[in-house]
């Protein structure tokens, strides 16, 4: 438990950096509206604002996600990740929204931009602290296996991209005079943000149907089972999922039916760690059937196969 509380602390420290950043942006962006009026900056401070909800919602779904399996949850809370994955792309869409909204606004009615010159240099300010958290929330997020801190920094991402395109759009306004490039290039960024944003609820939803682990992790797993295969054991029903950091791999495994208890348990004891050592974060389920009773054969209706009458199959398939 001291480990799992450690790993979750330090998962929390980034999370609130991602707030603390989230609070800087906001105030450097409103100041840079302010300063210069333009509809593309405001849509910029909006999307900082988003921001900030959605690395709150992180920081909440860590501390959950963290709690151990218990009596009502006999899985553990690891799914509540991809509802916040989920949360922040609808957050994503929701900064689209508004940015679309106000650049309409703007197209419809155009506005002189003033103060250009310390606008601008304000918002790469803010831009460049988004850049720094973002890249560091997704390489931690990947090296942890935390869906939350990657989602939060996409989403911190989707907020540079935005201002690089927003200052671009606005600089030429100043350069130029067309005033309706602002609204336009702020409707062009948006589309990307949503087309982001997409990709996160899809990822979450993935995880919220159970669906099966990676290729790459599934052939893991056949490599860790192919050494087992002999004419006296194969298997069946080898389906795999996640839920967040955790990995989950079932198997039935068919020996011999004049097996003792004891031989068939030492077997599954060696099968689940050479899983374990290919995929340290799964937890392994297996059940034991005869080899010769028909009925062993007629309660998977998902997941692959290794070995027996039908030869060994790829973990490629439904799993």
């Amino acid at each position: 438990m001291a480990s799992g509380q450690s790993h979750t602390t330090q998962l929390t420290r980034y999370a609130w950096l991602s707030i603390a950043a989230a609070v800087a942006t906001i105030s450097l962006k409103a100041g840079a509206y302010l300063l210069t009026g333009s509809v593309g900056l405001l849509s910029d401070a909006l999307e900082s604002g988003v921001n900030l909800v959605a690395a709150i919602i992180a920081l909440v779904a860590l501390r959950f996600a963290a709690r151990p399996a218990d009596e009502s949850h006999h899985f553990g809370h690891g799914k509540v990740e991809y509802l916040s994955a989920g949360a922040e792309g609808v957050m994503i869409f929701i900064a689209a929204a508004l940015i679309i909204w106000q650049a309409i606004g703007r197209l419809q009615h155009p506005q002189e931009l003033e103060s250009l010159g310390i606008g601008l240099l304000i918002t790469m300010v803010a831009t460049g602290i988004n850049l720094a958290v973002g890249l560091l929330l997704i390489r931690v997020g990947r090296q942890q296996r935390s869906l939350i801190l990657e989602a939060d920094g996409r989403h911190l991402m989707t907020d540079v991209w935005t201002s690089i395109g927003v200052v671009a759009a606005v600089a030429v306004v100043g350069l130029t005079g067309w005033l309706r490039l602002d609204p336009i290039i702020a409707i062009v960024v948006a589309i990307n943000i949503l087309i982001t944003g997409g990709r996160l609820i899809n990822r979450a939803g993935r995880g919220l149907l159970d669906a099966a682990l990676p290729a790459a992790e599934r052939e893991a797993v056949q490599t860790a089972l192919e050494p087992f295969v002999s004419t006296d054991v194969h298997f069946h029903a080898i389906t795999t999922r996640e839920s967040g950091r955790d990995q989950f791999v079932s198997m039935h495994v068919l020996v011999p039916g004049h097996w003792t208890v004891q031989q068939s348990h030492d077997l599954i004891e060696e099968i689940e760690a050479a899983v374990r050592a290919a995929l340290p974060h799964a937890i392994v389920d297996t059940h034991v059937e005869p080899a010769e009773d028909p009925r062993s054969y007629d309660d998977y209706p998902a997941g692959a196969a290794l070995g027996g009458p039908a030869g060994i199959e790829s973990l490629d398939g439904d799993i």
